[in-house]
C-alpha cells in the first residue's frame, strides 16, 4: 500500500471530538494533542509515523512559525504546512505563551491539513465576534434559551435585535 493509500484512509475514517472548552468564547474545539491522540490507532496498523516541525521566520519583520506536519511510511512521506503570525502585542500573555499559542496553532493547522479536517463548526469558522446572527444560529439560540441557557451568553457572542430579544425572553 502507497503512502497515499494510508493517509487515504486515515482521512476518510479520522474522528476527533472537540473536547476542550473555551469558556471565554463558550465553543468546543479540539487541540493539536487531540487530534494526535485520535491518530495513533491508525499509526501501528498502518505502520506510519507522523512527526511535526516547526521553523521560526523572522524575514518581514514580524515572527511567523512555519509548522510542517508530516506522515511516513520509511519510504515516502506526505507534508502539510501551517504559517502563522505571532502577535507580539497580545495582552494578557507573557512572551513564551505568545509564541505557544501560535505553536499550537500552527501544528493543529498543519494536522487539520494533512489528515483534511474539517473545522467548519470550529471556533474561528463561526466566532461572530458580535455580528448579527444566521437563521441557523437563532434557531440554535432558541434551542440552547429553552433547554435552560443564559441570554445574556448569547447577546456576548451575537448583535441581538431587540424583536430577537424579546423572542428568546418569552420562550
Amino acid at each position: 500500500m502507497t503512502i497515499n493509500e494510508k493517509l487515504s484512509q486515515i482521512q476518510t475514517k479520522f474522528k476527533s471530538k472537540k473536547s476542550r472548552f473555551n469558556s471565554f468564547g463558550k465553543y468546543y474545539f479540539r487541540s493539536a494533542e487531540d487530534i494526535l491522540e485520535a491518530t495513533k490507532p491508525f499509526l501501528l496498523e498502518l505502520g506510519v509515523s507522523v512527526v511535526i516541525n516547526e521553523e521560526l521566520i523572522d524575514d518581514i519583520g514580524l515572527p511567523v512559525i512555519r509548522t510542517t506536519a508530516t506522515i511516513t511510511d520509511g519510504k515516502e512521506t506526505i507534508n502539510a504546512t501551517a504559517v502563522v503570525g505571532v502577535d507580539l502585542e497580545q495582552k494578557g500573555m507573557q512572551m513564551p505563551q505568545r509564541f505557544g499559542s501560535a505553536s499550537s496553532y500552527g501544528k493543529k493547522y498543519a494536522l487539520g491539513n494533512l489528515f483534511l479536517i474539517d473545522d467548519t463548526q470550529d471556533s474561528d469558522a463561526t466566532n461572530t465576534h458580535g455580528k448579527k446572527m444566521t437563521n441557523v444560529e437563532i434557531q440554535k439560540a432558541k434551542d440552547y434559551v429553552k433547554s435552560g441557557g443564559k441570554i445574556e451568553a448569547i447577546k456576548k457572542k451575537y448583535q441581538l435585535t431587540p424583536a430577537l430579544e424579546q423572542e428568546l425572553k418569552t420562550l
